[in-house]
């Protein structure tokens, strides 16, 4: 598989790439270079960081606020 550098730097990924990883908009990857090679790597706490913002959505600043009003509300 090929993709190719555009004009700002930007590589669109083949779509059975993204498929097999599971990358959608949005999705955050870490760029490593190794050996003259360029390594793409899902972000591990990627799933994290998405649960954090949807408790700052309802505007909890953290899990801990977040399970505190939950217990509060008894």
């Amino acid at each position: 598989m090929e993709a190719t550098v555009a004009e700002r730097g930007q590589i669109t990924l083949p779509k059975a790439v993204r498929d097999a990883l599971g990358l959608t908009k949005g999705t955050q990857l870490t760029v490593e270079l190794e050996g003259g090679r360029i390594i793409l790597r899902k972000s591990v706490d990627d799933a994290i960081s998405r649960a954090r913002g949807k408790f700052a959505l309802d505007g909890f600043a953290s899990s801990d606020a977040a399970v505190k009003a939950v217990r509060d509300e008894d």
